[in-house]
This record gives structure tokens, sequence and C-alpha cells, in this order.
């Protein structure tokens, strides 16, 4: 097996401190050289930093050597396996945490009805910053926010002169829904994929939320959620303004940079801290 010297645990860079995502897509990673390497398709050859990075995105095309994967976990940086242009989330690796306590911290919260209350207002706070959440029921505040997120599509649809007739789409059958409804479920979907490499690879649990209980990502959802009105919305809007018969991947690539111009990668992990802490 090619050597890839182990780093010493006290030399590997902080989560919080750690480069963004890298994304990579056709091509092979392997160690080379004492080092990890990325060989690309159209022959591109680069070294990668795995011990800076935050998290290391493979989408369709990859593959990866066994000693990759150990310098990779060797250097506690997560891999995520994910669909083309991040549209899709399938499994990830080690996280960069030294322990559990973030994973311990959050099941304790989502298993005390007081606290997971507590946490979840915060989050509705964030949805509407002018509203006293705290005299307000929970159901009450979720009927809210269905009521705010209509009103966004439709304040969306008059800014960018798109028609809105409402979401509906069948993910079934994704070919019967208009261009708009693709657009958003477009870029939605890469938003989790996103949001679930980073709340894996800071070490919390997609399983766990507080505004969201079912299925298997409800974490994620309540983290994306409160990013949608300045990324997936105005991506998806603006994309079939310029173009009414646009592709989903016109949209993921306005998307990115609505996640660029934002810094939501650097704003994410710290938003996420700040929900739990001092519960």
């Amino acid at each position: 097996m090619p050597i890839f010297e182990k780093p010493p645990l006290e030399t590997l860079t902080p989560a919080r401190e750690r480069w963004t995502p890298l994304y990579l897509e056709h091509g092979r990673i392997e160690v080379d050289d004492s080092s990890v390497k990325w060989i690309g398709a159209d022959r591109t050859v680069m070294r990668l930093p795995v011990a800076s990075l935050s998290v290391l995105m493979l989408g369709p095309g990859t593959t990866v050597t066994h000693a990759a994967m150990k310098a990779c976990a060797d250097s506690n940086t997560p891999v995520c396996w994910v669909g083309a242009d991040g549209m899709r989330f399938y499994a990830f690796g080690v996280a960069p945490t030294h322990d559990n306590e973030r994973a311990r911290k959050q099941a304790e919260i989502a298993s005390s009805p007081k606290r997971r209350d507590v946490v979840a207002r915060r989050m509705f706070s964030r949805r509407f910053p002018d509203v006293d959440v705290d005299g307000v029921a929970l159901k009450e505040l979720r009927g809210m926010e269905g009521r705010r997120v209509k009103a966004l599509y439709a304040e969306m649809g008059l800014k960018y002169g798109v028609s809105w007739k409402g979401r509906n789409y069948d993910a079934t059958h994704w070919e019967v829904a208009d261009t708009i409804n693709r657009a958003v479920s477009a870029a939605n979907a890469a938003l989790y994929a996103l949001t679930t490499a980073v709340v894996c690879s800071l070490g919390y649990l997609p399983q766990l939320g507080f505004i969201h209980t079912a299925s298997t990502l409800p974490f994620v959802f309540d983290i994306a959620d409160m990013y949608k009105p300045e990324t997936t919305l105005p991506a998806a809007f603006e994309t079939v303004s310029l173009n009414p018969e646009a592709a989903e991947e016109e949209t993921i690539a306005r998307l990115k940079f609505f996640i660029e111009s934002t810094k939501l990668l650097k704003r994410m992990p710290v938003d996420i801290g700040k929900l739990l802490e001092g519960v």
C-alpha cells in the first residue's frame, strides 16, 4: 500500500478553520509520493491538501483507493458521495471531530421536549425576526411558516416576472411539472445535499430534527430551510426568468453563485452552533 504519513493529532486544522468543501467528478483519487492525488478524466493531476479540507465531495464517475480513504480518515477529513453537481447525497465517511460531543449534545436536546422547543423557537425566530415567537404556539408557528413560504413564492414570481401557479410537482413524474417547479426542486435538492455534507462533517446527526421530525434528514431540512429565501428561490426564479425552458443544470449553476456570494459555507457551521448553544 502507498505510504501516507499520518499527521499528529495536534497539527490537524480544526473543522471551523478548514477550507470550503471540494467537489470532484470523473476521476480517481489515490495516494502517490506520500500525498493524496486527484487524477481527472481530462488528465488533470492535482495534489489534494486533505488535512485542510472541510469535506471532500465525490460526484459521478469517481473512484477512490483504500489508501486514499485511509489518508482522509487519518486527517479527520470527511468524504461524501453525492450526485451530479451535489444534487443528491448518498453516504459519508468519517467526520473531522475527535469525539461524539456534538452528536450527544444534539441527541440530549432532541430527547427533551422543553429543550427541543427552545431550539425550534430559535429556528422560527430567524424566519420571523419581528415576532415574539415565545408567545406563539409551535403549531401556529408552523402554520405561519407555511404562509410565509407561499408568500415568498408569489413575491419571487412578481420580482422576476415568472408565472407562479403554486408548488406542484411529482418526483415520479418529473416531466409533468412546469419549468419553475422543476427549477425550485433541483435547487432545493442541491441545497439539501450541501447541508447534509456540512451537518455530517461537523459531527451532527441529520436524523434528529427540531421543527421537522419525519424522513431521514429532518435536521438537514431544519437548517436548509433557513437559507432558501437567499439561495434556492432567487436562483430558480432568476434562471427561469432568463430562460423559460431552462434545464435543471442551469439552476444549479446559478445556485452556486448565490451560495458563494452569501458566504453560506462559512455561515452555516456558525449558525448551527448558535442554534444549539446553551440549551
